[in-house]
Parts: C-alpha cells; sequence; structure tokens
C-alpha cells in the first residue's frame, strides 16, 4: 500500500456508534452539557491493526513534565514499508483525574493518532449540547441524547462529503446487530 492509500484508510471517519462523548463543560444550573466527540484507544489499535497490521506500528512512552498531575508523551510509529523505516509521530496530555497515569498514556496514544489522522475529523464538529444527568460525583449525558449526538456526526460527514469505515471500534461491539427477520 503506498502513503496515499495508507493516509486514506487512516483518516477515514469511524462510524458513529464507534464515536464516543463526553461532557467537557455544563450550564451553571447543571442541566445542559458541551458534549465533546472522541475516539476510544481500543478503536484507534483496531485501525491500526486493521491498516497497518499489528507488527508494523508501536508506541513509546516518556514522561512529559511534572508540573502538577503530570504529563506523558506518546510516540506512534508506523513503518513504511516503501521507505524500509519507522515514521513517529509525538503528541502529549496531561495526567487525568480518575486513574491519572492510564488516563495520561491513553489520552496521549489518542493525541498522537491524531498527528496520524486518526479521528482528526472530529475537529471539524460543530458545538452540541445535551441534557445531562448526575451520576456519583459526575455528570453524564442521558441516554436518550445519543440520536442526536450520531446525528451530529453524520451531518458533519455529510457536509464533508465524507463516508465512515466499517464499524470496529469497542463500542460496535456492544452494539446489538439488527437481524433481517424471516
Amino acid at each position: 500500500m503506498n502513503e496515499q492509500e495508507l493516509t486514506k484508510k487512516l483518516t477515514a471517519p469511524f462510524e458513529a456508534k464507534d464515536v464516543e462523548w463526553r461532557i467537557q463543560q455544563t450550564t451553571q444550573d447543571k442541566s445542559r452539557g458541551l458534549a465533546v466527540a472522541f475516539i476510544t484507544s481500543r478503536a484507534i489499535q483496531r485501525r491500526l491493526d486493521e491498516t497497518v497490521g499489528p507488527f508494523h506500528w508501536k508506541t513509546e512512552f516518556s514522561p512529559w513534565h511534572q508540573i502538577g498531575n503530570g504529563s506523558q508523551l506518546c510516540a506512534l510509529s508506523i513503518y513504511n514499508e516503501e521507505r524500509k523505516e519507522w515514521v513517529t509521530k509525538t503528541d502529549g496530555a496531561e495526567n487525568s483525574d480518575i486513574e491519572p497515569v492510564k488516563g495520561g498514556l491513553s489520552d496521549s496514544f489518542k493525541r498522537a493518532a491524531v498527528q496520524w489522522g486518526i479521528g482528526r475529523v472530529l475537529y471539524s464538529m460543530d458545538v452540541v449540547w445535551v441534557n445531562i444527568e448526575k451520576q456519583g460525583k459526575s455528570w453524564i449525558i442521558k441516554k436518550s441524547e445519543r440520536a442526536k449526538l450520531d446525528k451530529a456526526y453524520t451531518d458533519t460527514l455529510s457536509k464533508m462529503k465524507l463516508t465512515p469505515a466499517p464499524a470496529g471500534g469497542v463500542q460496535s461491539t456492544l452494539t446489538p446487530k439488527q437481524t433481517k427477520e424471516t
């Protein structure tokens, strides 16, 4: 596969069921939240395995700085068959509040994947406000909002004249398959 074909496969948008959402900020009364889309580390790993093969990509993590909770850098390398060399792109993230180091590693991996174009289309999305509810100490998106979020994502792809790759991430394995009744 040449570089152009590889880039096309890596940057192909994910299906809506592979896109996950979290709340970035809430209204003052905590009734609504700004939803931001992301692709899970597992979906990115699957994309890399399916595109270049499990033996043709690798990651290397290193501490970035120790201010506050600290942070991680992830170097994501893909083996270029044509050039017979590893090509590396790096990005970093702060450690997270929950499971700090694991969260920092995961976030830096996702950000490094964006350097390769994986999931980059999510940055083209318009702002989406959704109804939220309290769960424990956090606020989460109400399940009834999923259809609205999926539509916002597919509308973005449609405006950009993009077609998603077949689902393959973790979320798609949790979604029941629709079967045709005979």
